[in-house]
């Protein structure tokens, strides 16, 4: 059994030494354990940082491609290196490594296929209390449209069973976090979580470079992941709009119309027409984009097969 912990990295050289410095090289059930440092464009020396503390391996983008990338390519590389077990952790050193081998045993003894180490968000006190209330509101958002119960969906911390890493593919480019929780109900994945504490800050966050910029990534990517994974719900909940205020306005329309002074409120039917044709074709939208999600699980399905 081989069990790969990945760091994805983007100018680490200041924290990455402490992270390494504690991750175990031995964890009970695996016969081996290796380390992958994915390089996200790195300008300063994190690549002679990962060298120094022997890491196994190193994946380089020649540029910057944001977390969920980063992510992403270290699972990748991880099931072509033969892991049973993939665990993902931050370069900052937030997660305490004691933990890694809690998550393995979800995914080894207890059928796991996802496990996540969730903190108690209100007892950080390096988050503001915007930040705070984004990350309940996230994993509220993510629970409510995967029927998942994870408290925290935006920590990091997870361990993947090949199977379940062989599934997942995170179509966001800005984080992995929310949309693997949805990817995992929908693909019939487990997903068990511990509680975890966490180390204090060694840097700032990378992903909240200002609160204004937070708020605004973080309602861009739940907006998206609600319409890439539930895009008939989406469109026909607005098609139903559109429809239910067409209907309205034709009943007021005919209403007067059967009163004997429908003339005057002609602008009133062209209104409905238009609230009415908006809505139908919004439902034929809701049709399309269903039928090109459907396409998109065939997709992974044989990106799947390509990994056996």
């Amino acid at each position: 059994m081989k069990l790969i912990i990945q760091i994805p990295c983007f100018n680490e050289e200041e924290v990455l030494p402490k992270t390494l410095s504690e991750l175990p090289r031995e964890v009970e059930g695996f016969d081996s354990v290796e380390w992958t440092v994915i390089d996200d464009g790195s300008t300063d020396n994190t690549l002679k940082v990962a060298e120094y503390y022997k890491v196994d391996h190193i994946v380089k983008h020649t540029h910057n491609q944001g977390l969920a990338k980063a992510f992403l390519s270290g699972v990748e590389h991880a099931i072509e290196c033969g892991a049973d077990v993939i665990v993902n952790t931050d370069a900052d050193n937030q997660y305490p490594a004691k933990y890694i081998k809690d998550l393995t045993k979800l995914v080894l003894f207890e059928n796991a296929d996802i496990a996540i180490g969730v903190r108690d968000v209100n007892s950080i006190t390096q988050f503001s209390r915007t930040k705070k209330l984004l990350q309940k509101l996230g994993s509220r958002v993510v629970n409510l449209v995967s029927s998942t119960n994870v408290e925290d969906a935006p920590s990091g911390f997870r361990a993947f069973s090949r199977h379940a890493a062989k599934k997942i593919f995170v179509f966001d480019t800005y984080t992995y976090t929310l949309e693997t929780i949805i990817q995992a109900r929908q693909k019939n994945l487990i997903i068990k979580t511990i509680p975890i504490n966490v180390n204090d800050e060694e840097r700032e966050s990378r992903l909240v470079k200002s609160i204004f910029s937070y708020v605004y990534l973080s309602i861009k990517t739940i907006f998206k992941i609600f319409v890439i994974y539930k895009p008939f719900t989406f469109f026909s909940f607005i098609a139903n709009i559109f429809l239910f205020f067409g209907l309205l306005i034709s009943a007021r329309f005919l209403y007067y119309y059967f009163s004997g002074s429908g003339d005057g409120y002609i602008q009133s039917l062209v209104l409905a027409s238009i609230f009415l044709i908006i809505g139908f074709q919004t439902y034929l939208v809701a049709f399309l984009s269903d039928l090109i999600a459907s396409n998109r699980k065939l997709l992974e399905e044989i990106r799947f097969k390509l990994f056996e």
